[in-house]
């Protein structure tokens, strides 16, 4: 019996910020269920280190810096009607709030927000968006489970949940999903490049129930919103964090 709900084949997706970490193991996922992906992301050589981990050959890696609205329009000029978009890229600025200075808001509002406003908008005025798509954001805990040092990262993630619901209900008409995934904190290259101490990581340990999160405990949960069998899904919030927010 070859019946699969979740199955992706043929569906044409995007995903931003697939050079590494959630973002490469979301389009290495969805590739072993049967997508076309075509990644974005800064760093060429990164990407290409993607593509050579994915299922298929029909993909393509598009370097773009999402910060800038020239690159923003090229991408999207050269992409195929889409079944899928995954905006996953982001960063963080971590400072008290007494130090933040304009660049920093600036700099983390152009790349969590406002580039992620700015290719929805044009894969619309382009008409890169079908009847029956998903368009799935990538956010984060940091909306409701605040730190210290952590206002301007929170803000931009509040950002993105407001703009999608909203996003969802506009679309909704035309059988587009939109969804939100919060995932806790999750394992990735950062812990190997020692900016998270492994006192920081024994700290975070104590904290999760559940362990620390796998990149591809986001990405399953994508291809399911992403999938058919989310069909009837959309202005959701998933919060996926090993029950860090229980506490």
């Amino acid at each position: 019996m070859n019946y699969n709900p979740f199955t992706l084949s043929g569906k044409k997706i995007l995903v931003t910020g697939a050079s590494s970490g959630i973002g490469r193991s979301i389009a290495v996922e969805c590739s072993k269920m049967g997508a076309n992906l075509i990644i974005t992301g800064r760093n060429q050589q990164r990407l290409e280190e993607t593509l050579t981990l994915m299922d298929g050959n029909n993909h393509q890696a598009i370097p773009a810096d999402i910060s800038n609205v020239e690159e923003i329009e090229n991408l999207v000029r050269q992409l195929p009607t889409l079944d899928g978009i995954v905006l996953n890229a982001g960063i963080v600025i971590t400072k008290p709030a007494k130090h933040i200075k304009e660049t920093d808001i600036d700099e983390i509002f152009k790349v969590n927000i406002i580039s992620s406003i700015q290719i929805i908008t044009s894969l619309f005025k382009n008409k890169k968006i079908i009847s029956g798509s998903s368009i799935v954001f990538i956010s984060s805990i940091a909306t409701s489970k605040v730190k210290v040092g952590n206002s301007l990262y929170s803000a931009t993630k509040g950002a993105v949940n407001s703009f999608a619901k909203v996003l969802a209900l506009e679309n909704a008409s035309k059988k587009i999903r939109v969804n939100i995934i919060q995932p806790g904190f999750i394992k990735t290259s950062i812990m190997d490049k020692g900016i998270i101490t492994n006192q920081q990581i024994d700290e975070y340990l104590k904290q999760y129930p559940l362990g620390l999160g796998n990149p591809n405990d986001i990405s399953f949960a994508v291809i399911y919103l992403l999938s058919d069998a989310a069909k009837w899904v959309t202005g959701s919030v998933f919060t996926i964090d090993g029950g860090v927010t229980l506490r």
